[in-house]
């Protein structure tokens, strides 16, 4: 498929409720020939400014109705979206029921997250959640192969540059219609979670089997989740969550130790609070972030990184976020973010479009702090000291184990210990990438693989039940999912990257997908009685092998 093709706007369907610099790409639209079908109030700004528009209820053969809650949801709208030029089959029925495509959709929703910051009533608030055009924008999206979706008014310069150039080219319009399903998961999760906030409370004694009667009031509690607030406060756990790892379970957080009081105890400077899943993917994010002396971001999605970088000491923290994000645009979507430096304004300027869960810092720029508290539902912590934990415990059935945490900090983890064992030694640069990749994998769970260059993670393979699973999926994920710094797609990203693997490769067919693929240099632990192979395998693809001796399981 020729992804550099164009495809000509002859038609524009434009609904939008921000007018802002939609006459100006209306006219741009118009002088290359494009024909304009809008709805109501933009038809109207479209129109006063003495350009021709279509109506769509010209185009439906029926009015708008129900205070507008209904305009565009009509089969001669959305099949004009949905049709995929490239089938026969699909054009022809649109001739047979004389229907016109669409090669363009400008849509921006209904301000509803600025309409509940600003105190809006409930019916308010209801009228603002958008149906029609959030319709549209996946419709589009989904048919990017025939239609171009544009919903921010920034890129209105861009639509009004393609409609001269002989319209966007395929790579544009997937770009296009990955950020307006990007817009529309945003936009679902801030209604959902206004309108789990407008659920009422459920506390002892308002209903369920609690107003039936509690039966185990005489009875000693089970554990701390059947204690009272009071009860639980006084074994020092400061808050109930909304609800544990799924909505059926209960959850508390307890500070163990007020004097250090980690993530239990951050500050939270803004957003919405903290529920159990965003500590956990908090406390995994920090602790990758702070695995690295030069400035870090970490992202974390579901306690694993899908973005890890790091900049010169003397670099803005904006570029390591940067980079982290390239990694793997696509799982950043929802993540945790963490630094071990102060967020700087330049670093806000990035994260702000991007749907995130929990931000985490050890100080924030005046600026940068008052930017991210324009999105409202983004939990701002402020951390103090080095990330510590001294043991590590988890409960089994019967009974509870108990071990010391893991850490970079054994003699294997430094790069003047690792034995070279094939290739020719490092040099400064590799060696560089070699012991970020080293110290980042320590984050991802094992099976564990991570490639790394220039400072940041290119392919993260992780949670797999075999290496060679996390082998093909570090791979895959290097030459499919990143981006380079200016947004574009950056493919093939494996070949001339370095590889980190948690534990050793049991067999040499692991290591050779990661050389097949193009990767110069491996750091592992070593240890299996098959080394050799390994060994051997690097040496046959020309590659560098360190041994470090020392292993970093996660499960």
């Amino acid at each position: 498929m020729n992804t550099t093709q164009r495809r000509p706007i002859r038609r524009a369907l434009i609904s939008v409720f921000d007018k802002t610099g939609i006459v100006e790409l209306a006219r741009a639209l118009a002088e290359n020939g494009a024909e304009i079908v809008s709805t109501g109030s933009t038809g109207s700004t479209i129109r006063e400014a003495g350009i021709d528009v279509t109506d769509v209820e010209t185009v439906t053969g029926f009015p708008e109705m129900l205070d507008g809650r209904v305009k565009t949801l009509h089969p001669r709208v959305h099949a004009g979206l949905l049709a995929d030029q490239r089938l026969q089959s699909h054009r022809e029925q649109l001739a047979g029921h004389d229907i016109a495509p669409f090669d363009l959709v400008v849509v921006n929703l209904y301000p509803f997250s600025e309409t509940v910051a600003a105190g809006g009533t409930f019916d308010e608030i209801i009228e603002k959640i958008d149906i029609g055009g959030p319709s549209m924008v996946r419709g589009a999206a989904k048919n990017f192969a025939s239609v171009a979706v544009v919903v921010d008014p920034e890129v209105y310069g861009t639509a009004a540059e393609a409609a001269g150039a002989g319209g966007f080219t395929l790579a544009e319009r997937q770009e296009l219609a990955t950020i307006a399903f990007t817009r529309t998961a945003e936009y679902d999760d801030a209604i959902s979670d206004w309108m789990l906030d407008q659920l009422p409370e459920v506390t002892e004694g308002e209903g369920g089997e609690d107003e039936a009667g509690d039966e185990a009031d005489d009875e000693e509690a089970l554990n701390v989740l059947d204690l009272s607030e009071e009860e639980a406060a006084q074994l020092g756990f400061t808050a109930t969550l909304r609800y544990g790892e799924n909505p059926h379970q209960r959850a508390r957080l307890a500070v163990t130790d007020p004097e250090v009081p980690g993530i239990a105890g951050a500050e939270q400077l803004g957003g919405k609070a903290m529920s159990y899943n965003n500590y956990v993917d908090a406390d995994a994010a920090v602790r990758a972030a702070h695995d690295h002396e030069l400035p870090c971001v970490a992202v974390v999605k579901h306690n694993n990184p899908c973005g890890i970088a790091v900049a010169g000491e003397d670099e803005d923290i904006a570029l390591a976020h940067l980079h982290a994000h390239g990694t793997d645009p696509l799982s950043a979507y929802g993540g945790v973010i963490a630094t071990n430096r102060t967020v700087s304004l330049a670093m806000a300027q990035q994260v702000k479009p991007i749907f995130t869960e929990v931000i985490l810092a050890p100080a924030y720029e005046d600026e940068a702090l008052e930017l991210l508290r324009t999105k409202k539902n983004l939990r701002i912590l402020r951390l103090e000291g080095e990330y510590s934990r001294e043991v590590e415990m988890r409960e089994i059935w019967g009974g509870m184990l108990v071990q010391d945490a893991d850490a970079i900090d054994a003699e294997g983890d430094d790069p003047t210990s690792w034995t070279l064992a094939a290739g020719e030694a490092a040099d400064e640069a590799t060696l560089s990438d070699l012991a970020f990749a080293w110290r980042s994998v320590r984050a991802v769970k094992s099976n564990a693989i991570l490639l790394a260059a220039d400072g940041a993670a290119v392919g993260i393979g992780m949670g797999q039940v075999n290496r060679l699973d996390s082998c093909r999926l570090a791979v895959s994920r290097a030459n499919s999912l990143g981006e380079h710094a200016d947004g574009e797609a950056a493919p093939e990203r494996a070949r001339g990257a370095v590889a980190a693997s948690d534990a050793f490769f049991p067999f040499a067919d692991g290591a050779q997908i990661l050389l097949d693929a193009g990767v110069r240099a491996i750091v592992q632990p070593g240890g299996s009685i098959r080394d050799d192979q390994v060994i051997e395998a690097c040496r046959a693809a020309g590659a560098t092998l360190y041994l470090t001796g020392t292993r970093h399981f996660s499960h």
